[in-house]
């Protein structure tokens, strides 16, 4: 469609005009839809600054937090010059270590020790 500027748009160009958008969104969602979104699905092995990682972890800790978390040294992190980094996998693999065990997997866990003393 040459002329889609709403000047230029008539009653008997309507439909065409609206079949034509409604193309192009679909164009454009299709497109959306490719593309990963935010840092859900970003590479395992890729490097996260203290920004990405306060917004990457599912509290959303402030700054400060995280700066207290490695000095007590609580989180994996690695340091150049000034500069904070975390690898994501690193982080993905501590933040499963804070799981608390359920009932059920505490005592299995029991009986395998005596089983085993």
């Amino acid at each position: 469609m040459e002329n889609t500027n709403a000047e230029f748009l008539t009653l008997e160009k309507l439909p065409i005009a609206i079949s034509f958008l409604t193309q192009e969104v679909k164009e454009v969602k299709a497109l959306l839809m490719e593309r990963p979104t935010d840092l859900q699905h970003i590479n395992a092995d890729q490097w996260l600054s203290l920004t990405e990682l306060c917004i990457y972890h599912p509290d959303k800790p402030t700054k400060h937090t995280v700066y207290q978390w490695v000095h007590t040294r609580k989180v994996p992190v690695h340091k150049s010059g000034k500069r904070l980094r975390f690898l994501k996998s690193e982080i993905d693999q501590w933040l499963k270590l804070g799981k608390k065990k359920t009932y059920a997997e505490v005592q299995s866990e029991a009986m395998e020790k005596r089983g085993l003393q």
